[in-house]
């Protein structure tokens, strides 16, 4: 495996002008007979703001990464008084060259908000919710866990955390919970994005490795996108496809005519989960066109002779009208896809989030190993990634990977931790954690009866959500460290932790082109609220483990033993000069070795795969193709309607913990659930828009404003994902590969709220 060349290091700084670093505030905490004291939550070496304090007294500027999605734009921030005032995009930053989307642009203002979670608080027998000291929450914290371990054993405690917090908070966390709490289970809320692109890479590559850099949108002559909406979903990425000046093919598979299709040369608009199969075909009609790069299959694949004899059974003609597309259309995009000189395909949440997500993501991996289409600029088989640190969460969350990507069932592997972080090698399990879904089978069946949740909201976002409120409230113990109180499943909470945000603390975020970029201390956390990684000191030693992690004292101490776990592994970045470094060069994609930094520095724009040479031993990467599986849940007589999910505007992230504190993001969206249904549908209906509907599927029922527009099909109907109404409604079932929840698919009837009498009505509502 190799990337491209770099440039000599003659000391001089990049274009990405260095900027001013900044560091975590003290925090004065209460004492506990002396040994909590507020010494224990600082980092060495702090005083006030940071390193130089003195310089931040004077307006100046310094660029961090935004903590939205997972693009990682540089953002420009203005200090006065040692307080982040403002900000804009910064210029010469390698990913978003000077642009930002709304969310970035308001990324300060939602920080400043009466809904943040200020102090501790533990709910009272009469059920309110109590403010605590730090001293009382991590005695509560300890107490609470410990009791169930003792009484149900150390697997009956599991944790689940995100993709939202950075690098150095994530290895603590997995560290102190897999290693100090003794804790078999965890999982991050990256199951419910990334989990499918994480095995189909890990299978196809040898390792969980997108292939790609931001330069490719802009190089390619055809760029395929899958279940993607960049245009909403990555607004910037859109906009570096916009910057390409080769006039590129655009195709586009996707159900709903989206933004992004609306922009394509060709947008394939297929019926709901057949692209899969669409694949297939195109893959076959790719073969039996020539368009093999054979002296490549031959040299760097293995599985070629398997897949074309899979899909041989595909034929476009016998394809095309099962999945509502036309023949003609599809041959248009064999020819386009297989004369391309730089071809690249692109998936996301249409894609990931999908009963058959792993081989779907595979037969793109596919058809770009077989035409040649990896390692060169404008080509790849790329993985957007959706959280600002996804790609954080699946190197260094210690949750289904032991660090660094690691396996938990290789003792190799444990050895080198072990010795890594001088600790015993029993204090590593060697045995998988359960996946997020599987940890809530554990507390439906009564094995699992605590959780900690970190920085994620579960109580909204996970599928089926009625079920699971169910079961959050069915635990003996429920701990959630958030920002803000207001959020979903703190109102499920036994004991709520607050913590800082973006801007709030420092560490590294990994963006989808494996991007190190730095996250930056300009603001003062609300009241007694915490960074995260405080929180976990604070824990270590309430917990009795506070020697073990003597070491990790502040957040660019864990990056250097970070470095240390990456040194050897495909995800090596030994050769990164700290945080200062990262600074400088505007972010630092891995792998970036000790061996990589002998006299060079790394260039902006490097790509995996160059040499041809995967990640297995042989070094070839794997052809891989799988049986096609039915539609769990088609549409039928009493729920005539396929329901797609998906984001909404530009302005929405997520479960809006944050977007919805911004008064001009709100501005921005229609602040209540919508429905998008086709014209058809609705003059059937005799449903106008702006009519309330009511919504039902197999697991529940929801409201929502009627959007009338033939963007969706007739049949099918799409509401967006950032409303709590919408997952009332889907349906719990998964990957059996990645184990990742199929968001994008199921049935529901729709009618008119007037159709049901007043008392009805208000009961629904």
């Amino acid at each position: 495996m190799s990337t491209t060349q770099s440039k000599p290091n003659d000391g001089s700084q990049t274009q990405h002008a260095k900027a001013t670093r900044t560091f975590e505030l003290p925090t004065l905490l209460q004492r506990r007979d002396g040994e909590m004291t507020r010494e224990l939550l600082l980092q060495p070496g702090q005083h006030g703001l940071g390193m130089t304090p003195a310089s931040l007294l004077a307006d100046t500027t310094t660029t961090a990464t935004c903590g939205y999605c997972a693009t990682g734009c540089g953002l420009r921030l203005h200090i006065r008084d040692g307080e982040a005032v403002g900000l804009t995009p910064e210029t010469d930053y390698p990913v978003n060259l000077g642009m930002a989307c709304p969310k970035g642009w308001e990324a300060l203002r939602v920080l400043d908000s009466d809904e943040r979670a200020t102090a501790p608080m533990i709910r009272d027998t009469n059920g309110d919710f109590v403010k605590v000291s730090w001293d009382e929450a991590f005695r509560r914290f300890c107490e609470g866990f410990k009791q169930i371990q003792a009484e149900h054993g150390n697997e009956s405690v599991a944790f689940v955390s995100t993709g939202q917090i950075p690098s150095e908070e994530m290895t603590f966390l997995g560290a102190l919970a897999k290693f100090g709490m003794n804790l078999l289970h965890g999982d991050g809320n990256t199951r419910q994005c990334m989990a499918t692109a994480v095995t189909a890479y890990k299978e196809s590559f040898g390792f969980d490795a997108p292939p790609y850099t931001y330069d490719d949108f802009e190089q390619s002559d055809c760029l395929v996108f899958v279940g993607s909406n960049p245009c909403i979903g990555h607004p910037i990425m859109w906009e570096r496809v916009l910057r390409n000046k080769n006039n590129p093919d655009i195709i586009v598979l996707d159900p709903r005519r989206t933004e992004t299709a609306m922009a394509a040369s060709e947008h394939v608009q297929l019926r709901p989960k057949y692209d899969l199969q669409l694949l297939y075909a195109i893959t076959n009609e790719l073969i039996k066109q020539g368009y093999v790069d054979e002296a490549f299959v031959n040299a760097h694949t293995k599985g070629f002779e398997e897949l074309r004899n899979h899909v041989a059974n595909f034929p476009i003609d016998d394809v095309a009208p099962q999945a509502g597309v036309d023949s003609v259309q599809l041959r248009r995009v064999v020819e386009k896809i297989g004369r391309g000189k730089a071809v690249s395909l692109w998936w996301t949440m249409g894609v990931n989030q999908s009963y058959e997500g792993t081989r779907t993501a595979q037969a793109m991996i596919n058809i770009a190993l077989m035409t040649g289409n990896i390692g060169r600029p404008g080509t790849g088989a790329n993985s957007i990634t959706g959280q600002c640190n996804a790609m954080g969460s699946r190197l260094w969350s210690n949750t289904t990977n032991l660090l660094g990507h690691r396996s938990f069932t290789n003792d190799d592997h444990r050895r080198e931790v072990a010795e890594i972080l001088d600790i015993d090698i029993d204090r590593i399990p060697n045995q998988n954690s359960l996946a997020y879904d599987q940890i809530l089978d554990g507390i439906r069946a009564g094995k699992i009866r605590g959780l900690w949740v970190i920085a994620t909201n579960p109580a909204h976002s996970w599928i089926d959500q009625k079920g699971a409120r169910e079961l959050l409230d069915q635990l003996d113990f429920l701990v959630v460290q958030d920002m803000y109180d207001s959020a979903d499943t703190v109102k499920h909470a036994d004991l709520v932790l607050p913590a800082a945000g973006w801007g709030e603390k420092e560490g590294t975020f990994i963006n989808s082109e494996r991007r190190y970029g730095l996250l930056k201390k300009v603001c003062k956390a609300p009241g007694e609220a915490l960074a995260d990684f405080q929180i976990f000191r604070g824990i270590a030693h309430y917990w009795g483990v506070g020697e073990m992690f003597a070491e990790w004292t502040d957040p660019e101490a864990v990056f250097r033993i970070m470095q240390r776990l990456s040194a050897g592994r495909p995800c090596d970045v030994s050769g990164i000069d700290g945080y200062e470094q990262i600074d400088a060069c505007g972010g630092i994609q891995w792998p970036w070795s000790s061996e990589d930094n002998n006299g060079f520095e790394p260039e902006q724009q490097r790509r995996l795969f160059g040499d041809g040479v995967f990640f297995y031993e042989d070094g070839k990467a794997r052809l891989i193709v799988d049986a096609i599986t039915p539609v769990p849940e088609p549409p039928c007589d009493d729920y005539p309607f396929w329901l797609l999910t998906g984001r909404g505007t530009v302005s929405q992230w997520h479960t809006q913990t944050r977007t919805n504190k911004s008064p001009v993001l709100r501005q921005l969206y229609p602040n209540e659930a919508y429905i998008e249904i086709n014209p058809a549908n609705a003059a059937s209906m005799n449903v106008s828009n702006g009519d309330p509907l009511v919504i039902r599927s197999r697991r529940g029922k929801a409201t929502a404003t009627a959007f009338v527009t033939p963007t969706v099909a007739s049949g099918q109907v799409f509401m967006p994902m950032h409303y709590t109404e919408t997952n009332h409604l889907t349906l719990s079932h998964f990957d059996p590969y990645s184990r990742q929840p199929s968001y994008k698919d199921c049935a529901v009837s729709i009618e008119p709220a007037s159709a049901r009498n007043p008392v009805e009505r208000e009961n629904i509502q």
